[in-house]
């Protein structure tokens, strides 16, 4: 099932490439085209992962009675934190055509299979990522609150 929905993925118009690439600029276009769906896919998964971990909090903090508990203090440093998190995602994500570009030097026949594999995967990866603080911070909050229950 996963390998068919990859598969299917890596065909699909957006991801397939429809010629072999000759430039270098050629490539890092092909990827920038694409950071926009990136950006937009990281930052729904980021919107749906700060609307889970304030619901935890929040339940965790009626649970114990403290109306701050599992916020960060100050405020800010939960802003700072998505804000750095936007640009490293952002920054490995060109870290994709700039290994493009090296393995195009090495091995030139695989560089195309890479680039729609590693496009592919890398979106994914960084969405499960981005989500990873919601089971996280549950557990850790569950952990917390096991002596009040």
């Amino acid at each position: 099932m996963l390998i068919d929905f990859l598969r299917r993925v890596r065909a699909s118009k957006l991801v397939a490439r429809d010629r072999i690439l000759g430039s270098a600029l050629d490539i890092v276009l092909w990827w920038e085209a694409r950071r926009l769906l990136f950006n937009l896919l990281v930052g729904a998964a980021g919107v749906i992962t700060c609307v889970g971990l304030v619901t935890i909090a929040v339940i965790g903090g009626y649970i114990s009675g403290e109306p701050d508990f599992g916020f960060p203090d100050p405020p800010i440093f939960a802003i700072l934190g998505v804000i750095a998190f936007g640009i490293m995602a952002n920054v490995c994500y060109t870290g994709g055509w700039i290994v493009e570009l090296i393995v195009r030097r090495a091995w030139p026949q695989e560089s195309q299979q890479l680039a729609t594999l590693s496009f592919t995967l890398g979106i994914i990866l960084a969405v499960l990522v981005t989500l990873l603080p919601i089971p996280l911070f549950g557990l850790l909050v569950v952990l917390a609150l096991l002596p009040v229950w």
